[in-house]
């Protein structure tokens, strides 16, 4: 498994939600965020960036419906009603106060995001904007199985593993998805090891039920690795409101390491810098890196 001292560790990276940048070209994106996360994983193993030969898969402007990532509108409630529809199921998961009823919200938005920043000891503008951003993005991706931005996004992920040939997949939140899907569609495109930070794959009605491939089995349905992927590693910390219901490894089979441990002692909203910069990433990385 280990690799020459000198020779970097080839990646692609698959981002979550809120990376839409009208302002910028997809490429300068790429730079941008393959810096970032070249930086935050280097810092976590106390390596120097020049290990690491890190390529950004970036498909947020697929997935784009509105100026998501200049900031929060005025709007009370999601106005699409798969978001709405997504985000009654997440509230049920979090076993929340009947905020919601007939697969729509029946309260204001803001009183969904307090009820969740209060019990996550989250800010609450900053928990009604991820709310927006989040259930808007996952809406657009999952709306069918044969939908543009969802062929889009999958392809552009595909793409980015074809080009750079690389040995560790790295997604994040609705980039497992993505990543997910992804590989399933190209069995050719093998990776020595998939991982997974605060993924919501497992996350019932709202995404497992929707996946490409579906579970399968009875009478618990299961998911199950890519066959091209020869080791899945998933992290979530155990506050993180995204990565639920805890254990992905109950959900799907092959999943090697599942590990529930807290990244950041003042837990920053699901930020993937948190995950790629924390212990457990490191020691899921380190023996790739002969470290």
């Amino acid at each position: 498994m280990s690799i020459a001292a000198n020779q970097p560790l080839s990646i692609v990276a698959v981002h979550g939600v809120g990376y839409h940048n009208r302002l910028a070209t997809a490429e300068q994106v790429r730079e941008a965020q393959r810096n970032d996360w070249t930086r935050y994983i280097a810092n976590g193993l106390g390596l120097p960036t020049s290990r690491f030969d890190l390529d950004f898969a970036y498909y947020a402007a697929v997935l784009s419906t509105g100026p998501t990532a200049q900031g929060p509108t005025d709007t009370e409630e999601l106005e699409d009603p798969l978001a709405r529809e997504l985000l009654a199921a997440w509230l049920e998961e979090l076993e929340a106060p009947r905020p919601v009823a007939q697969g729509g919200l029946t309260l204001p938005l803001r009183y969904t995001a307090s009820w969740v920043a209060e019990k996550f000891s989250l800010g609450e503008q900053a928990t009604q904007f991820f709310i927006r951003v989040f259930f808007r993005e996952v809406a657009a991706y999952l709306r069918d199985d044969d939908d543009p931005a969802r062929g889009a996004a999958r392809k552009e992920v595909e793409t980015r593993i074809d080009q750079h040939r690389p040995r560790v997949v790295i997604a994040h939140s609705l980039g497992t998805v993505v990543a997910y899907e992804a590989l399933h569609a190209r069995p050719d495109l093998g990776v020595e090891l998939l991982l997974t930070l605060g993924s919501p794959l497992a996350m019932p009605h709202a995404i497992f039920d929707r996946l490409t491939p579906r579970p399968t089995g009875s009478p618990s349905p299961l998911g199950a690795r890519p066959s091209n992927v020869a080791r899945w590693v998933n992290i979530a910390d155990p506050g993180d409101p995204v990565a639920i219901p805890p254990h992905l490894a109950r959900a799907f089979r092959g999943v090697a390491l599942d590990l529930t441990t807290p990244i950041h002692e003042a837990f920053g909203f699901h930020h993937a810098k948190n995950y790629l910069a924390c212990a457990t990433t490191a020691a899921t990385l380190g023996p790739y890196l002969g470290a």
